[in-house]
């Protein structure tokens, strides 16, 4: 197979949506892990970036089926909604991440 082929762009996209899914765990980890320092805060942090890891999980079967689509139908337009919520929840854990660790 050529490494440009189009057919494979589903397989690629679901590796990197799983790359990102194992990233949140990592932090929900690192937050859980300064849970005891910084308090109830950071706990909650960890849940939400545990709530976004799950959230990838759950959605990407039908994320993948929709890209599979999308190769058979050229016509349609990306879904970018998904990638617009995790770019925000990465801005937003970061932000709260560093505004708590550095108290």
């Amino acid at each position: 197979m050529h490494p440009n082929d189009p057919g494979l762009q589903p397989e690629r996209t679901t590796l990197a949506w799983n790359r990102t899914l194992m990233a949140f765990v990592i932090v929900a980890a690192f937050f859980l892990r300064w849970g005891n320092q910084q308090g109830v805060v950071v706990v909650g942090l960890f849940a939400v970036a545990l709530a976004v890891a799950l959230t990838i999980w759950t959605t990407q079967r039908n994320r993948y089926r929709q890209s599979v689509r999308a190769m058979r139908q050229p016509q349609g337009s990306p879904k970018v909604g998904s990638a617009i919520a995790l770019g925000a929840a990465v801005v937003l854990l970061g932000a709260a991440g560093l505004v708590v660790i550095s108290l």
